[in-house]
């Protein structure tokens, strides 16, 4: 699981990271809201954890940006502020959850366990949409401008991949994770040969183009 941790306290974050690490999470560490929030474009997370007091973008104004977008993240909010009133801003701004400095990592490990679960449960839409192209995610069928598109299961893994993290930026790494489950090998075009079999199946005869290749990051799905 990767999360993503925006915290400017270096002493704080490397607790926090040696603590998930040996848990077995992947973490990423950004020291101030706006390299937070590219972070955050860059690659899909699992879970976002924001301190509130935060460099250039504080932790509640980048809460509110990460809720302007169209995918569904947990975000617990870290703070040495309890009042009510800060309570209510980070909520307002979007957070599920809220935890007070200072605190036990395992009280941690375990909210974003709580939050990362209920996500699970309940954020899994039945279709994905984006233009004119449907993705059903029970019966497995794909559409696009009513015309049925028939896809090999690596195909539909990889599209539905990509509409998942629709208007950001998927790296081919993060890929070969997802849809192959594999390292990454940098020796082979495996993901850009895919990439132009579904082009040629989605793209090629509609419009407008909806999967862009993102020069040196990866690929990206929007309507433009």
């Amino acid at each position: 699981m990767k999360v993503l941790l925006v915290e400017d306290d270096p002493q704080v974050a490397s607790f926090i990271r040696k603590g998930f690490e040996h848990e077995g999470y992947e973490l990423m560490v950004a020291y101030d809201g706006r390299s937070g929030w590219s972070l955050y474009q860059q690659q899909p997370y699992d879970m976002v954890i924001l301190d509130v007091n935060l460099p250039y973008l504080n932790g509640v104004e980048l809460c509110r940006l990460l809720r302007g977008g169209r995918e569904r993240v947990p975000i617990l909010l870290l703070t040495a502020l309890d009042s009510l009133a800060d309570k209510e801003a980070g909520f307002a701004a979007g957070a599920d959850d809220y935890l007070v400095k200072p605190f036990a990592f395992r009280e941690l490990l375990l909210r974003v366990r709580a939050l990362t679960k209920r996500y699970a449960e309940t954020s899994t839409p039945q279709r994905l949409c984006l233009a004119d192209l449907e993705l059903n995610l029970d019966s497995k069928i794909v559409t696009r401008a009513g015309q049925r598109i028939d896809l090999t299961s690596r195909e539909y893994s990889l599209l539905e991949h990509l509409l998942l993290n629709q208007d950001r930026i998927v790296s081919r790494v993060d890929i070969a994770e997802r849809v192959w489950e594999v390292d990454f090998d940098t020796s082979t075009n495996i993901i850009d040969v895919y990439i132009g079999y579904l082009r040629k199946k989605i793209d090629r005869d509609f419009t407008p183009k909806l999967i862009h290749t993102v020069v040196g990051m990866g690929y990206v799905m929007r309507a433009e």
